[in-house]
């Protein structure tokens, strides 16, 4: 990662397009002569928003990727994802915000006030036009509705203080906080104004489709019926990220105002994304947006059969569950399928993550132990892995902020990460595990064998996790792998169902975009973390003393901080308390990752840095990527 990228971040400008002569792909110009759709210029906003492709393109082809079933829905959401404002890459890769869907915005001197307009013409996909009735129907309908939304984020009510909003006029809406918010906008970038939909678009919702499903427009009959029809229990179960109605994944009539959409819906072995033909954007010569007619996922369940797909030529462009490990087999397949394998960093630290909320009480009492965490760190042999498992293109690491990060330390880097299994040793005796069994295990107080039982969604690090039973093997810990489906891997961890999981911890490089991850959500504390943002009405709470209410306060004072100093002070100190706690173990991160690219895929930027802050390969704009015909 160049030291420079994030650290660099800025606020892009949008160019104007006035000059322009707008074109548009052949497949929608026939539809405009047959007369089934307006002509392009009617169909885009006055003023598009302009990305600067690397390359003019050229209109036509399906993009071929894979997926791994209904629970794989974030993958292709990252394609097409539009906020308010967006991460992109520019030339250099330095990394800025830009606007997406607005023609403008303003920020008040004191960071409490965050004015928008939208772009002029905006359309939603079924050519409706988009206004601020929209934001009025996200702000009141949903994002103020208990039923749809009974917790704010602690992201969008800095200080315990939700957003509040005002419509100026059909176009231009100011979104205030009773506090200087000076990360409001890398949140926005990041996360969006989060649910209950999947594609997040900021502030925005499609009302004049919606409303009917809305209990402050339906009647309980009228929601009784819409549930029964679309198979769940209670109208609110058709909102949210995996609704039948409010997910772009599940729902082809779903209007968004993104560069394609779903087909057909999530059925079968093959998910299809089509073009938006209101799409917003063109490039530098007017050519509207995406190049690409449709993107294809196909479905796979083991990662030799993603792989054969690869040497098959059954994958033109993709990053998402090409593994380091595979790299050797990548490089030599490349030259006889037609592709070429381009590189981009990883700032996701792969880690073990304990439960401190686990529901067997004494693997609990075991986890709150900082000896026991930091015996369970020290007792891996970092290097090995990195050599075996990741082909030896990452770094031994602990779990915190990358190199290039404006929050990067080298000594949080190396926070209890040395190799040293005699030190694990004594760590555990002192513990009060110092009773084996006849196999040398060690016994927990209850008199069981020390297990671990240590899941993962991705068959292709089986052997990592192999590697991490020899090394707790030898300081007396049975680690049973367990690899088991994506979907049944995120409901373990949405239902507390689970003692480790090993996952790629993301979230690593501009940490005040979601400083969820380290305050404990949907990982480590889980349950705490529920407890905290609901007020007590849910969850667990932690003991009076436990450390990770000083993560919670340290994000409290970042959040209403008047300066970025300030701010970023109290960020570094929520960094350190999550680290130095070692409750997620870092193992490797910062990995070489691979990307296999078909020889006539254009557009993809080489060298950038794959996090879900600046959601992933969304950050090279998939919609100016084009197959040459």
């Amino acid at each position: 990662m160049k030291k420079t990228l994030l650290a660099a971040l800025a606020l892009g400008l949008m160019a104007t397009t006035s000059a322009y002569a707008f074109q548009e792909a052949p497949m929608l110009a026939e539809l405009v002569e047959k007369g089934e759709l307006p002509p392009v210029d009617e169909r885009l906003p006055d003023n598009p928003t302009v990305v600067e492709a690397i390359e003019v393109g050229e209109y036509g082809g399906t993009w071929q990727r894979a997926f791994k079933g209904p629970g794989d829905r974030w993958g292709p959401t990252k394609l097409m994802e539009e906020r308010v404002l967006k991460f992109a890459a520019g030339p250099d890769g330095e990394v800025k915000l830009v606007p997406s869907y607005i023609e403008s915005y303003s920020v008040n001197d004191d960071f409490t006030e965050f004015t928008f307009t939208l772009l002029e013409g905006l359309k939603w996909s079924d050519g409706e036009p988009v206004t601020t009735e929209d934001v009025s129907f996200w702000y009141n309908d949903i994002f103020l509705n208990e039923a749809l939304t009974p917790t704010f984020e602690t992201t969008l009510a800095p200080g315990g203080n939700p957003l509040t909003v005002e419509v100026k006029d059909e176009r231009t809406f100011t979104v205030k906080f009773e506090q200087p918010y000076v990360y409001f906008l890398e949140i926005l970038a990041q996360d969006s104004t989060v649910g209950p939909s999947l594609d997040r678009p900021s502030f925005i919702q499609p009302a004049h489709y919606l409303k009917k499903y809305n209990d402050h427009y339906a009647s309980e009959e009228e929601l009784a019926a819409l549930s029964k029809e679309h198979g769940v229990e209670k109208w609110t179960d058709l909102w949210g990220s995996k609704g039948p109605i409010a997910a772009w994944w599940q729902n082809e009539e779903l209007p968004v105002i993104t560069a394609w959409k779903i087909q057909g819906g999530v059925t079968g072995n093959t998910v299809t994304m089509v073009r938006n033909p209101y799409y917003f954007a063109v490039d530098q010569e007017g050519n509207q947006l995406p190049y690409i007619d449709k993107i294809e996922h196909r479905l796979f369940e083991a990662q030799d059969a993603f792989n054969l797909m690869i040497v098959q030529g059954q994958i033109d462009m993709q990053m998402r569950y090409v593994t380091s490990n595979d790299f050797t087999f990548y490089m030599e397949n490349a030259e006889k399928s037609g592709y070429t394998v381009s590189n981009w960093k990883s700032a996701n630290v792969w880690s073990l993550v304990p439960n401190l909320n686990v529901t067997d009480d004494v693997l609990r009492g075991l986890f709150e132990n900082a000896d026991v965490r930091k015996a369970l760190s020290i007792a891996v042999d970092r290097e090995l892995l990195n050599e075996l498992a990741f082909s030896g293109l990452g770094e031994p690491r602990s779990t915190s902020p990358v190199s290039g990060s404006p929050y990067y330390s080298e000594e949080l880097e190396a926070h209890w990460t040395d190799y040293d299994p005699e030190a694990a040793n004594a760590l555990l005796d002192s513990a009060g595990l110092g009773e084996r069994d006849g196999d040398g295990y060690r016994l927990r107080p209850d008199g069981k064998r020390l297990q671990l039982v240590v899941e993962t969604d991705q068959d292709a690090y089986a052997n990592l996790l192999e590697l991490l039973a020899d090394n707790y093997r030898d300081v007396g810990i049975e680690l049973l792998p367990r690899v088991i489906d994506r979907t049944q891997w995120d409901d373990n961890r949405e239902n507390n169902n689970f003692e480790v999981q090993l996952i790629p911890f993301d979230r690593l490089t501009v940490i005040p975009a979601d400083p969820r991850r380290m305050m404990g959500e949907n990982n480590f504390a889980a349950q705490y973390y529920i407890w905290h943002e609901t007020g007590g009405k849910s969850g667990m709470e932690p003991p009076a003393d436990h450390p990770i209410r000083k993560v919670w306060a340290s994000w409290g004072k970042a959040s209403v901080a008047k300066t970025r100093e300030e701010a970023d002070a109290a960020t570094n100190e929520m960094i350190a308390e999550f680290v130095k706690n070692g409750w997620v173990i870092g193992l490797v991160g910062e990995v070489a990752t691979p990307v296999i690219v078909k020889n006539n895929f254009r557009n993809l930027p080489e060298g950038l840095v794959e996090d879900n802050i600046t959601r992933g390969v969304g950050l090279a704009r998939p919609q100016q990527m084009w197959i040459k015909q």
